[in-house]
């Protein structure tokens, strides 16, 4: 997203006073030591299960409509969500819960309009569903670059975050130590995916949601529990104690004083909607059913379960308000990220503190994870078998190549996340749903329910909503000109809005159109026949 959502996704802020972590960081890093060992030994478990390129990439199929709709919850959960949400509701109100609703459309939009039509068409990658009916090298090298690009950035935010929030729960403060910190985060995101592949993942994403679900859980009946289980009181708090009184149970505190804040909104909301239904690591998800009845249930179950969470977010955001002193969330993170540990301090002292902090830790490790396998799924798959090899790579080197992108990506990660530790990495994040909206959703869309489109299409649609998203992005307040930029010491903007989906969303969109309207091939209606009878009914999917 954009710098006007630095109170939902600048992970790279996130942090608790000093006092409050130095009591009990013993407690702290027990849990943190924990979960990564549990979670090392299930990928050892799964990488030992892992035979053949359908194990790597899609866990063989083999796990059930549940199991798999906690894994998407897991993975859908990430950082912004747990820690974010609750922050941006306890500092804007009504403002900051429109990003729970945000996020919980989005899903659906996601789900009923791209998820199963994606799974019956595809194998492991969405670039297979893109290349279905059109020229394959070209539209697999446009697919590939586009996922990684998307997984890079949201990775590097990811990462960055991760790194900073261990730092600063376990007192690190020198440079090497927080740099050291970023590195062993990276090594045990590589270990995740090149030892246990999609299953590996999969559990883990399955440990993390059930965790996150308890933890929410338990916050919610606290914060209601001092509250008489009276939700009006508790908002009545929360107003009284916010310092604006009814207004911040009213919208436009955040997103009502200018027309370009109006405009931003809708941008943002533009972008968050669409994008994550063209989000990489989630639409892989997918593919880990057996049946398209899995896929429905799954489906079914992530609703369910993502659902709850964000209603969750109501007890976790305005609790925070009512219970804590606002200039004290502010101090502890300008961007209200540590509203959630602060919360669970007050409510649970520190037991609850060191408990909720594990949890953020492994929400991170474990979206970290889910980026990490759909861009070495893409580079073997998409660039690698199909376009350097030609489709004549066997399932073994298939697999090599995914295992040594996973290392090659991860290091990237890794490089990058030790130069973006100090860096507000909220426009990282706006980079990568900015892409997935305007890059990939025009051409799934357009793949999936538009006989008329072609190869041209395709690839001005991915290349010009990638190249429009980054290019508005590199010159908007999110990067340069503001206290809250990636580089707040230069002034080179001038795009005024935050979040550039207003125009590279419609502009993905137009080009995908244009380029086939433009285009001299000829569409093969019998290909497009067969992908809306498999997208539709399952037949002859994998």
């Amino acid at each position: 997203m954009s710098g006007a959502t630095h109170s939902l996704l600048a992970v790279d802020g996130i942090g608790l006073a000093a006092d409050s972590a130095g009591e009990h960081r013993p407690l702290i890093i027990s849990l943190f030591a924990v979960f990564v060992v549990a979670t090392l030994v299930i990928t050892v478990w799964a990488g030992r299960q892992t035979k053949d390129a359908n194990d790597f990439y899609a866990g063989g199929r083999s796990f059930s409509g549940f199991q798999n709709g906690l894994a998407i919850s897991g993975d859908y959960m990430s950082a912004a969500s747990f820690l974010g949400i609750a922050g941006a509701i306890a500092l804007a109100g009504y403002d900051g819960f429109l990003y729970s609703i945000g996020f919980l459309v989005a899903w659906l939009v996601a789900l009923l309009l791209v998820a199963e039509p994606l799974r019956n068409s595809g194998r492991y990658t969405m670039g297979d569903v893109l290349a279905y009916r059109m020229r394959q090298r070209p539209v697999r090298t446009a697919a590939g670059v586009s996922t990684i690009v998307v997984s890079i950035f949201y990775l590097l935010a990811q990462m960055a975050g991760a790194g900073v929030l261990v730092s600063l729960l376990l007192g690190i403060t020198s440079e090497a130590g927080k740099i050291l910190i970023v590195v062993l985060v990276g090594v045990v995101m590589i270990l995740y995916v090149s030892i246990g592949g999609m299953k590996g993942t999969t559990w883990v994403q399955m440990v993390k949601a059930v965790l996150l679900i308890v933890g929410t859980l338990l916050i919610t009946f606290l914060v209601l529990l001092k509250f008489d289980f009276n939700v009006s009181k508790l908002l009545g708090e929360a107003a009284r104690n916010s310092g604006v009184g009814a207004s911040f149970l009213e919208p436009g505190l955040k997103y009502g004083a200018t027309a370009t804040t109006k405009l931003d909104f809708i941008s943002l909301g533009i972008a968050l909607v669409l994008g994550t239904a063209g989000l990489p690591h989630i639409l892989i998800r997918f593919y880990t059913v057996p049946t398209s009845q899995a896929a429905r249930k799954s489906v079914n179950w992530a609703i369910g379960i993502i659902g709850a969470f964000y209603l969750m977010t109501i007890a976790l955001g305005f609790g925070a308000a009512a219970l804590l002193k606002r200039e004290d969330i502010i101090a502890s993170n300008k961007s209200g990220n540590t509203a959630a540990p602060l919360l669970a301090e007050e409510l649970g002292g520190p037991v609850l503190l060191a408990v909720i902090s594990a949890v953020a830790f492994a929400t991170i490790l474990a979206v970290v994870a889910g980026l990490t396998l759909a861009s070495s799924s893409s580079f073997a798959h998409d660039l690698y078998a199909n376009v350097i090899r030609k489709g004549e790579a066997t399932q073994r080197e298939e697999v090599a190549a995914a295992r040594w992108a996973t290392v090659g990506i991860g290091t990237v990660a890794v490089v990058l996340g030790v130069f973006a530790r100090d860096l507000n990495v909220a426009g990282l994040v706006a980079l990568a749903f900015a892409v997935a909206a305007s890059a990939n959703l025009p051409t799934i869309l357009y793949s999936l329910f538009w006989k008329r489109f072609t190869t041209q299409g395709a690839l001005w649609s991915i290349y010009g909503g990638l190249f429009s998203s980054v290019f508005l992005v590199l010159f908007s307040p999110v990067v340069s000109g503001k206290e809250t930029s990636m580089f707040p010491d230069v002034d080179f903007h001038w795009f005024p809005l935050e979040n550039p989906g207003l125009i590279s969303i419609p502009l993905g969109f137009l080009l995908g159109w244009l380029g086939s309207l433009l285009s001299k091939e000829e569409p093969d209606q019998k290909k497009y026949a067969e992908l809306e009878v498999r997208s539709l009914t399952g037949y002859g999917a994998h």
